[in-house]
């Protein structure tokens, strides 16, 4: 899985980088098949006023189906991290478990042979 981490209006530290690593691979590992990539955009809205301006807006495209994104907001860019992936993973997991569930309804409706046909065709004179 690609994860790319993108700051702005201010300078990404280490210690932010491995902690949204650390969590997102913690959140989604479950899910690799899934998800190929993840791209999380940090930033600092209203830049030294404060306030609750820090957002973590995180998306992850899944083939077939709808992007997931979460954007969230708080004063502390650790716990808007924290609450935006916390967020994710429940989505993700209802997205696979919905897709799972069509793809097995599908199945279901797919018509079985009739058992007749299938004797006789296992059936060969010689």
């Amino acid at each position: 899985m690609h994860i790319d981490i993108q700051a702005r209006g201010f300078e990404l530290t280490d210690g932010l980088r491995e902690h949204t690593m650390r969590r997102l691979s913690f959140a989604t590992d479950w899910a690799r098949d899934e998800v190929r990539r993840v791209t999380v955009r940090l930033s600092d809205i209203n830049g030294p006023r404060g306030g609750e301006d820090k957002r973590c807006l995180i998306q992850i495209p899944l083939a077939g189906r709808t992007d997931i994104v979460i954007d969230e907001l708080d004063s502390d860019l650790y716990v808007a991290i924290d609450k935006a992936i916390g967020r994710i993973e429940r989505v993700l997991a209802k997205q696979i478990e919905r897709a799972r569930e069509h793809h097995h309804a599908t199945l279901k409706k797919t018509p079985a042979a009739d058992p007749q046909e299938s004797e006789q065709a296992e059936y060969v004179e010689h």
